[in-house]
């Protein structure tokens, strides 16, 4: 081994604890890079390996009743590869030993058994036997949600009839990765499931024999989705087509995409912040390091070492810290990656698991960490190299102090000697002094943003659920009724208020800009659903106009006053201009609303809803919902109350997770910046130290000068990492905003208390970890040592 080699391990382990340190906030960096790619590439490998080998189509359409021969037609539409044909309707279902209405999605199966597209995953037992209508096959979590096994039956009522089916198969399919129903924010099992059942069963039920409601299309490579959705959506107008759209816009997808693009969002800002703070702390390691060894240089280039050699020496000092720290983050980010993408795939309801970090992920958070590392320690090493060896056996000029303002003042004078030796200490270092400050801070910034996402939430759910949902219940009907319809729902037991509305399916155009929409009708009145700016509060329906949100305005690139044309894609199918009387704040989908009489006026028919809202007696719910499971025409039933303990109950799942994973990485964050901003100040002060010591000084004193620095930098950094925080989770909430929903930039008190306390713990803790080496120290050793 080379002398120049031999002595970087003598200074690797003379520097052990700092290298440590560093290291760990280099691994946290690195760790969260691998796990957030890794997470993306195995949630892209899964889900592309699932979709093709199940056949996930790529653009899907619904009708009102269309011949089967239509998708001989369909099937030569230029571009189109293979098309499925299908029945798929609502029904209501009744599990034994559950008293909530449960919503069962029915998707038939070809007489073949597996369909060619969205083909099923069978965990249990067989696909439906075509000649006994009462077989159907499961969603698999909603299965393992009621505990139904294979031979457990079940009632639906599919059509106005009431019908038992049995079970004889579990399954998932791609279709229902995140199989989530109408109205709802998150997937509930227990009050949502797909079930698959024979073609010639629902045919028979809902009158569609050689007819289909239903289509998915594959398309040739390289064929563009709408060029052909168009052409689809002509062929199937005349037939009660709503509109296609491609796979980017299915539900399940979308959810699913939109998880892989929050993950890329997280894994280019977080890790930046700590190889950020890596790269101060290595460049303070280094340069004391220098500082320290200032002879030494010189006696190696007195000795024939090059600047070359000199320079690399030190390179390859911080290129070992920062290899310890890859290798330790790669095998954490492996471990925590699995671990989450584990997790993922049991949401996104994957039947395999494809964790296959590719080899950039590693090569691109290395090297990401190393680059920070070295240029961090750039000014340094390139101070050793310029360095003379005449100019460096000379020892370095000490540092001019002066006497400032703020030393002379009133303030100064009513401090004792060791508070006044620390203020000195901080503001002869002011630019070490603000760079460890602003380390702190981050690892606050970092636990506030991980802490946040619950107060934003929470927020969500007070505006959605509580401000503009006032209803028990939300019933959607099979069909559009007449609004008469209500006066049998107020007739039901325990119900206390009605509220009608009508949906319709539109596509809204405002010059090259359109976006298919479900434009709802809601009466001049409301009670029990408001549309509710997050802002000002409710608003009202103007009687002639339309009332967007934010984001369709912003996808329409329209204004107040402004026209839109809006083309119905339901019934007589009208087109007519619009003009925008309203725009308001939400945080969910991007709304359009009329009022329900101008609705009904456009569609040229009495008035008419196709949703109704309920306000119930809570103590008689069981007989309402007795009432409503052999309700014929009701296809779902959405209860407020389940929606928002479901909503919940996942989220606290993931956010414990989340916010348990960041706090150890903001905690490792805070002990690496306060631990080697201590052990440098020990450093550079154990000579002064020691004197003290000697002249009198108690270890109590002495510890309050090194502590009391550590503390003083930790809380000046408290309001800085709070408002960095705050500006970073206003950056993460723009960076998840989506057609689907918006995330509030809300942060609590509690939130910021909880940031402030965790990192000051974390800090206490490094400093005191220090102090025992002051405890330990030699003071005739320290004091005969030159400096």
């Amino acid at each position: 081994m080379r002398v120049l080699d031999r002595k970087l391990m003598r200074d690797l382990v003379h520097l052990k604890g700092q290298v440590l340190a560093i290291a760990v906030v280099i691994a946290t960096g690195v760790g969260m890079m691998v796990m957030s790619l890794g997470n993306i590439q195995s949630l892209e490998a899964t889900a592309e390996a699932y979709y093709e080998r199940y056949r996930f189509a790529d653009v899907f359409a619904t009708v009102k009743r269309a011949p089967k021969d239509l998708a001989r037609r369909i099937a030569d539409l230029p571009g189109v590869q293979s098309v499925e044909p299908r029945i798929v309707r609502y029904a209501l279902l009744d599990i034994a030993g559950f008293d909530a209405p449960v919503t069962g999605l029915l998707s038939s199966l070809p007489r073949g058994g597996q369909p060619l597209l969205n083909r099923l995953a069978l965990q249990q037992g067989r696909l439906p036997d075509p000649l006994r209508p009462e077989e159907a096959v499961l969603n698999a979590r909603f299965a393992e949600a009621h505990g139904l096994g294979l031979g457990d039956s079940l009632q639906a009522v599919i059509n106005t009839r009431k019908r038992t089916l049995r079970v004889v198969g579990v399954a998932l399919s791609p279709e229902h990765s995140y199989a989530i129903g109408p109205g709802m924010l998150m997937p509930d099992d227990k009050r949502y499931g797909v079930l698959w059942m024979g073609e010639a069963a629902l045919a028979g039920a809902f009158d569609l024999d050689n007819a289909f409601n239903d289509v998915s299309l594959t398309l040739l490579p390289g064929t563009d989705p709408e060029a052909v959705i168009d052409r689809l959506d002509l062929l199937l107008e005349r037939y009660g087509g709503t509109g296609a759209y491609a796979r980017k816009d299915q539900l399940s997808n979308w959810f699913l995409q939109s998880e892989i693009d929050q993950l890329s969002t997280m894994a280019a800002l977080l890790p930046s912040i700590f190889l950020a703070v890596a790269a101060f702390l290595t460049n303070v390691v280094v340069d004391r390091l220098i500082a320290i060894e200032r002879g030494v240089v010189g006696l190696l280039k007195a000795f024939g070492y090059s600047d070359l050699e000199v320079g690399w020496h030190y390179i390859k000092l911080v290129m070992a810290i920062a290899v310890i720290g890859i290798v330790l983050g790669s095998g954490l980010g492996a471990l925590l990656g699995h671990y989450m993408t584990s997790l993922y795939a049991d949401f996104y309801s994957f039947p395999f698991l494809l964790f296959r970090p590719q080899p950039d992920s590693f090569l691109i958070a290395g090297g990401f960490s190393l680059a920070a590392a070295l240029l961090g320690t750039a000014s340094a090493v390139w101070r050793a190299v310029r360095l003379a060896p005449a100019e460096a056996m000379r020892p370095p000029s000490p540092p001019v102090f002066t006497r400032t303002a703020l030393s002379r003042s009133w303030i100064a004078a009513q401090l004792d000697q060791p508070t006044r030796m620390i203020f000195r200490q901080v503001l002869r270092w002011p630019l070490r002094s603000g760079l460890t400050v602003l380390g702190i801070a981050m690892a606050v910034a970092v636990l506030i943003i991980s802490l946040q996402w619950a107060d934003s939430i929470n927020r969500l759910v007070d505006i959605q659920f509580f401000a503009s949902q006032r209803q028990d219940a939300t019933i959607s009907l099979a069909e559009v009724r007449s609004s008469q319809v209500e006066h049998s729902f107020r007739a039901m037991p325990g119900v206390m208020a009605v509220e009608g509305e009508r949906s319709v399916a539109a596509r809204a155009r405002s010059g090259p800009r359109e976006k298919r929409i479900s434009l709802t009708g809601v009466p001049a009145e409301q009670s029990l659903t408001l549309i509710y700016d997050e802002t000002i509060g409710a608003v009202g329906t103007p009687e002639d106009g339309l009332v967007l949100s934010r984001k369709l305005a912003e996808i329409l690139d329209v204004r107040l006053g402004d026209r839109v044309t809006l083309e119905v894609l339901e019934g007589r199918r009208p087109v007519l201009e619009v003009p925008v009387v309203r725009i308001f704040d939400t945080y969910l989908g991007y709304p359009a609303y009329i009022r329900l009489e101008a609705l009904n006026r456009m569609m040229g028919e009495r008035p008419a809803v196709n949703t109704v809202h309920l306000l119930f007696d809570d103590a008689r719910r069981a007989e309402l919902f007795a009432r409503l499971k052999d309700t014929p025409g009701v296809a779902f039933v959405n209860l407020r109350e389940a929606a928002v303990a479901t909503f919940h109950e996942t989220m606290a799942e993931t956010l414990l997770i989340f916010t348990g994973l960041f706090s150890g990485f903001a905690a490792a964050l805070a002990i690496g910046v306060v631990y080697n901003a201590a052990r440098i100040a020990l450093s550079e002060r154990a000579r002064e130290f020691a004197t003290l010591r000697v002249i009198g000084f108690t270890r109590f004193e002495i510890s309050y000068i090194l502590l009391g620095q550590s503390l003083l930098l930790a809380l000046l950094a408290m309001p800085i990492g709070c408002v960095i925080g705050y500006l970073l989770a206003t950056y993460l909430a723009a960076a998840f905003d989506t057609e689907l929903f918006r995330i509030p930039a809300v942060v609590e008190p509690s939130t910021y208390g909880y940031a402030v306390l965790v990192t000051l713990a974390a800090a206490a803790g490094a400093a005191l970890m220090v102090r025992r080496r002051l405890d330990h120290l030699d003071l005739i050793a320290v004091l005969k040592t030159r400096e």
